[in-house]
């Protein structure tokens, strides 16, 4: 009989949203984790119903609802069984163009000066 409920880490971990324990261990201990509406601690119990927010990149997040609780990792054909995405569509003109502008430095042209850092630094925002 499957268990009724079971870690957030090893649950995102077992699902393949990340690819080891730990990697979904530091995602719940920097907030990027939350159930229900609510930031998870690694330890925090998720059961059949809930819904799980996983942030991928800025700005992007998964939105699962979880089917089943799993005790150990499956295939990747077999994880989509365990949960119901219901993220949000991708922002095409967000994934199509670049947010910030690309500083481009001639192949060769050596260590870029005082004032080229300068220059580069400003582009980047800093």
């Amino acid at each position: 009989m499957p268990p009724n409920s079971g870690r957030v880490d090893r649950w995102l971990w077992a699902v393949r949203m990340f690819r080891t324990r730990s990697l979904a261990k530091q995602a719940c201990v920097r907030g990027s984790v939350r159930i229900n509406g609510s930031v998870a601690k690694p330890s925090s119990n998720v059961k059949v119903g809930d819904r799980v927010e996983v942030k991928t990149t800025p700005g992007a997040f998964k939105e699962l609802e979880v089917t089943r609780i799993l005790e150990k990792r499956v295939g990747p054909a077999l994880a989509g069984d365990y949960y119901l995405d219901h993220s949000p569509l991708p922002d095409k003109a967000k994934t199509t163009t670049s947010l910030t502008p690309v500083a481009k430095r001639d192949r060769g042209s050596g260590r870029p000066t005082k004032r080229d850092r300068r220059r580069i630094d400003k582009l980047r925002g800093g």
